[in-house]
């Protein structure tokens, strides 16, 4: 029977394509895996994990551990490194024989790249840099209730168009991150997404779930002539880059060091060697120019999970609180005392950043000598 992405009954089952590099899986792969657990749950159906490289069975175990019931592997030497043309043609292919209802992407360069061209070639949708997603509608209904001004409890989230209980709900910042949006794509399968890294929670390691995850590996064609570029070699760059996402101590810097720029910078720094983390920032920092875009907190940043973030001078638009409200202690510094940042913070101080981050460096010092 030939492929027909609106043949809706035809689909089953959630998809996570599994990146990997170089035989190393990508964090981001556990993250989406462990969601799409949930996602597989609320639809009663498999989660499996496509994983495409060369000789990459030994990687393929570990996926069940966060919650894999089966995993497909496409070995090939043409796929040792990632191309667009070859991956492209080893999952579309593996889309139209198999079928599956969702297909995640984790949001880095490569799924960019790959998420959309399949989109285009099995003639489905797409929601890109997803920061939420849902099939079950309470579940969605309690996110709005929890993560939005609106008054949910009056409004019909039902439709004659489509079946609103059996569609992935794709949430993502739209209008440079001052509003979210979400989408269902309900005429064609798979509904697809790419995720931004750092959102979604992993799930613990299971021995057992490792154990008994069922390997395939299917049948497919590829030649070197399906492939239109060749890598020639690897180059990794040393440039020196922040890591927000795994970061246990984050400092940001807001607005608020605009009166001395390179002052502010350097305090935020000290703090952050002070207690072993890194510096962010807000996007009016970044926009403003102090500091790179790599060091952006928020729903046009990075979403963070620390255990410690430190805010300096950021006021707490609501953009930046998403990207960072769920961190386990928030300490904010502020001089209006009427920041919106004061809102989520567990320790909020009230004065001139200048003066209290010294303090703040002395005392915590105080106490490593300790």
């Amino acid at each position: 029977m030939a492929y027909n992405s609106a043949d809706i009954a035809a689909f089953k089952n959630v998809w996570v394509f599994c990146e990997q590099r170089q035989g190393v899986m990508m964090p981001t792969t556990f993250e989406l895996i462990s969601e799409g657990r949930k996602l597989a749950d609320e639809l009663g159906v498999e989660l499996c994990g496509i994983l495409l490289g060369d000789n990459v069975d030994g990687i393929a175990k570990e996926l069940g551990g966060y919650g894999a019931d089966k995993v497909y592997v496409y070995n090939s030497p043409l796929l040792k490194y990632y191309t667009t043309d070859a991956y492209t043609k080893v999952i579309c292919d593996a889309i139209e024989e198999i079928k599956p209802e969702v297909m995640l992407f984790g949001a880095s360069n490569i799924g960019r790249d790959l998420a959309p061209r399949c989109a285009a070639r099995l003639h489905t949708g797409l929601c890109a840099d997803c920061t939420h997603l849902d099939i079950d509608l309470n579940g969605y209904i309690n996110f709005l209730r929890t993560g939005s001004s609106l008054d949910v409890d009056n409004m019909n989230f039902e439709t004659k168009l489509f079946d609103v209980n059996t569609n992935l709900k794709m949430t993502r910042p739209a209008f440079g991150g001052h509003l979210m949006a979400t989408i269902v794509c309900p005429r064609f399968r798979p509904a697809m997404a790419t995720v931004r890294p750092g959102v979604m929670t992993k799930r613990p390691f299971d021995e057992e779930g490792a154990k008994k995850v069922a390997i395939e590996h299917p049948k497919f064609e590829l030649t070197e002539a399906d492939i239109k570029t060749k890598v020639l070699d690897v180059v990794k760059a040393t440039k020196k880059l922040v890591d927000l996402i795994g970061a246990d101590v984050i400092v940001s810097v807001g607005k608020g060091i605009g009166k001395d720029v390179e002052k502010g910078i350097a305090l935020a720094e000290e703090l952050a060697d002070v207690l072993g983390g890194v510096v962010g920032a807000s996007r009016a920092a970044v926009d403003a120019g102090y500091i790179t875009a790599d060091h952006q907190v928020g729903q046009t940043g990075k979403t963070v999970h620390p255990k410690i973030y430190i805010a300096l001078g950021i006021s707490g638009a609501i953009q930046h609180k998403a990207g960072m409200q769920d961190s386990e202690c928030i300490i904010a510094v502020n001089k209006n005392d009427a920041a919106p940042i004061f809102e989520i913070a567990d320790y909020g101080i009230v004065g001139d950043l200048f003066k209290v981050v010294p303090e703040m460096i002395e005392s915590f010092k105080a106490v490593k000598n300790k």
